[in-house]
């Protein structure tokens, strides 16, 4: 599959997307940082085989990655909660663009990244457990063509459903 090439015009024309021009247009933000990083090959594809292989959200694929960019995690760690709070949600709108360019759509729920340390107002709000250090929650996404494997949850009820009744495994 060719990469996903999203820059901030098509980013800023997207519907979700136009409601981040303050993201993208604040000098003090890493987002064209954040785009060119979404813009390699090798990253979406990890973020597919994330959802495809380790049935997790696509952008645990290469959350801890992006989170090690110098910019983006100097960004991320500076107290002002609300600057950071709109980078990763704008973040979520990107990697739903590139999923659809990829032929991926959202499922409507949310996998776990993280878990949400104790909060304290004199340090920047971050993740005490999970993959990700600052972001808590990601779409899910599956291919419009259909999944190649079947999730562990379908597998269970079809091997369930073909117990005779009565029957324990």
């Amino acid at each position: 599959m060719s990469r996903a090439v999203i820059n901030e015009k098509k980013f800023l024309d997207d519907r979700q997307g136009r409601s981040f021009s303050d993201v993208v247009n604040d000098p003090e933000c890493p987002f064209a940082a954040v785009l060119d990083f979404f813009s390699d090959s090798d990253r979406q594809r990890r973020m597919e085989e994330s959802e495809i292989h380790h049935d997790r959200p696509a952008l645990a694929g290469v959350v801890r990655e992006l989170e090690s960019q110098p910019d983006i995690e100097v960004f991320l760690q500076e107290l002002h909660h609300t600057k950071s709070k709109r980078l990763r949600q704008a973040v979520g709108v990107l990697v739903r663009m590139i999923m659809e360019a990829r032929g991926w759509k959202k499922t409507g729920r949310k996998g776990s990244l993280g878990v949400r340390a104790t909060r304290n107002r004199s340090e920047p709000n971050h993740n005490s457990g999970g993959l990700a250090f600052w972001f808590v929650r990601a779409e899910r996404y599956v291919r419009e063509s259909g999944m190649p494997f079947q999730s562990v949850r379908e597998r269970a009820k079809s091997a369930d459903a073909a117990l005779p009744q009565g029957s324990t495994s």
